[in-house]
């Protein structure tokens, strides 16, 4: 009997449990805590949809073992991409280099009246990305996040290669 990580279907459904999982803990930390997440995190999400498309794909895909395998690689690179952009994040919480431009203040134009840029800056929530909005053993969320995506990217090719193997 195959173990869950080398049937393409499990392999499949542990890539969406872990997306889930993770897009669940931040949905709720904004929801449920309170905390709003800056445009860095914004990306970060993005990663896990991306692996949630290749698993879903991988599902579908599961009796094809060429094109499971192109979804299962899918789901590494985007986990690899995420925990590059939650690196980069890290990096600018520490103060070790600036953000994008959506990690500042938006710039207001200098001929607008006093109550038109007060309009624009209170008319939509503005989270700074160099600020650490919670930590943990001085870890903040993008440095756990980072070591998550890149677990579950090492994990996605353990899974490849479990599979050769099997």
């Amino acid at each position: 009997m195959r173990s869950l990580s080398t049937a393409p279907r499990g392999q499949s459904f542990i890539v969406l449990f872990f997306c889930f999982s993770a897009l669940g803990t931040a949905l709720f930390s904004q929801y449920v805590g309170g905390l709003l997440p800056c445009v860095l995190c914004i990306y970060q999400r993005y990663a896990y949809g991306a692996a949630i498309a290749a698993g879903f794909a991988g599902l579908v895909t599961a009796s094809n073992s060429f094109l499971h395998r192109l979804t299962m690689i899918a789901a590494g690179v985007s986990f690899l991409a995420g925990s590059g952009i939650a690196a980069f994040h890290a990096g600018v919480e520490q103060k070790w280099w600036r953000g994008t431009d959506g990690c500042h203040a938006p710039e207001l134009d200098t001929n607008m009246t006093i109550d038109e840029m007060k309009d624009a800056l209170l008319g939509q929530p503005f989270v700074a990305c160099d600020e650490v909005p919670w930590d943990l053993f001085g870890i903040s969320i993008a440095g756990y996040n980072f070591l998550a995506m890149l677990g579950f990217a090492v994990f996605c090719f353990w899974m490849l290669r479990q599979r050769r193997e099997a």
